[in-house]
């Protein structure tokens, strides 16, 4: 009984372990842990985190590229600068038809990014080429509807086969826009057509100048690539040719026979989803144009708010209209999807501010009107151009169901 009430230390088996604890804790494990941790904490964390962190750091500062590359930066301010100038021109001037100085420069800076001696020819040869057809057509055949109706689409026709053959596309496309505009006008008798054809020719000369301004002002970084040619059957050509001209007419047709003076916005939206020479590409088109003339409408409301009743001071309204200038140029270079959000919303502010910003007049009313009437009107355009898709696809000589190819 005592021996097993003695302690641990005075047995056998305690001393053993006594002896090998000891030794254990006091040789191996602290050295291990004096050796080991301080050198861990103390020298290899630091030294990572310090290292590793401004690493870091400095790649969450590096800027993010930009979208527009350097030619599309200079093409953004030639637009703006170039519709904002014309604009401007033509307020100073009191010149009438406010909606030529401020959409040609737009067409010739936005949807042409080139400027040479080739594209003035076409642009200048199409103005003079416009003043004798308006002249003999609305001259002389006004009292005959059938005549001239005719007559329109022959001009329509042989503007939407140049522009489906390819190198005299500006030519084509400056025509059908121009007639189209004009053709508008001249349907109604109070109508000075000898002010509409100097107003046409003038803005025609003054978007040149304009053009070659700005491309002198911000020339391109870089040489542009042509586009791919595509290598285009004649029955699809033809094809193109027919279905932009038929709808062409067929609008004309309804601004003739209504009265929608204040629609310029709408047939402008019918005749440049044409420039997509089918159906197809007009969907996408239509659809794209939609959104910008919406974002023009609601911009202009945005800056008539801004601007309340002193719309009459002219360096207040060019001010705003630079603003929407430079945003709606930036979203078209951006895009680079021809007549699109971008040129659409252009096209809006241009008509807006151009032809309809006056002291007495209401821009609230007129964004409302036209965003509403384009919608119809390009619903419909949409319709009667698959219609016409469908009949000429069932006659083989005028058939797209051939796919082009690229070359």
């Amino acid at each position: 009984m005592f021996i097993n009430r003695l302690p641990a230390s005075f047995t056998k088996q305690p001393r053993a372990s006594s002896i090998k604890r000891p030794l254990a804790s006091f040789i191996k494990q602290p050295r291990a842990s004096s050796t080991r941790l301080p050198l861990a904490l103390f020298t290899k964390r630091p030294r990572a985190s310090s290292i590793k962190r401004p690493r870091a750091s400095s790649g969450q500062q590096q800027p993010k590229a930009s979208k527009l590359s350097d030619n599309g930066l200079r093409q953004c301010l030639r637009i703006a600068v170039g519709a904002w100038l014309g604009f401007l021109i033509s307020q100073l001037m009191h010149w009438n038809y406010g909606v030529f100085f401020t959409v040609f420069p737009m067409f010739l800076l936005g949807i042409i990014p080139v400027f040479n001696a080739h594209v003035v020819r076409q642009f200048l040869g199409n103005a003079c080429l416009n003043v004798v057809e308006i002249s003999l057509v609305v001259g002389l055949t006004q009292h005959l509807p059938v005549v001239m109706t005719g007559l329109v689409f022959l001009m329509f026709l042989g503007r939407f086969t140049l522009m489906a053959r390819g190198p005299l596309f500006v030519f084509g496309a400056n025509g059908v826009l121009t007639l189209s505009i004009m053709l508008h006008f001249a349907s109604y008798p109070d109508l000075d057509l000898f002010d509409l054809l100097a107003s046409n020719t003038v803005a025609s000369f003054l978007a040149v100048a304009i053009a070659a301004l700005m491309h002198w002002l911000f020339p391109d970084v870089t040489p542009r690539q042509p586009p791919p040619r595509q290598a285009k059957t004649a029955a699809l050509k033809r094809h193109q040719a027919l279905i932009g001209a038929l709808t062409a007419t067929l609008s004309f047709l309804v601004f003739q026979l209504l009265d929608l003076r204040d629609s310029l916005s709408a047939q402008m939206a019918t005749i440049l989803i044409l420039f997509a020479l089918g159906y197809h590409g007009a969907r996408m088109s239509a659809w794209r144009r939609a959104i910008g003339t919406l974002l023009g409408c609601n911009l202009a409301l945005v800056l008539q708010l801004v601007l309340f009743t002193k719309s009459d001071h002219l360096l207040l309204v060019l001010l705003a209209y630079a603003i929407g200038l430079l945003l709606f140029a930036r979203e078209h270079v951006i895009e680079n999807a021809g007549s699109g959000i971008g040129f659409g919303g252009l096209t809006t502010l241009g008509i807006l501010f151009g032809q309809y910003l006056r002291p007495d007049q209401d821009l609230v009313v007129d964004a409302v009107y036209r965003f509403s009437s384009m919608c119809v009107a390009l619903l419909a355009t949409l319709a009667v151009m698959a219609v016409l898709h469908r009949l000429l696809d069932l006659w083989p000589a005028v058939s797209s169901r051939e796919a082009p190819h690229t070359s």
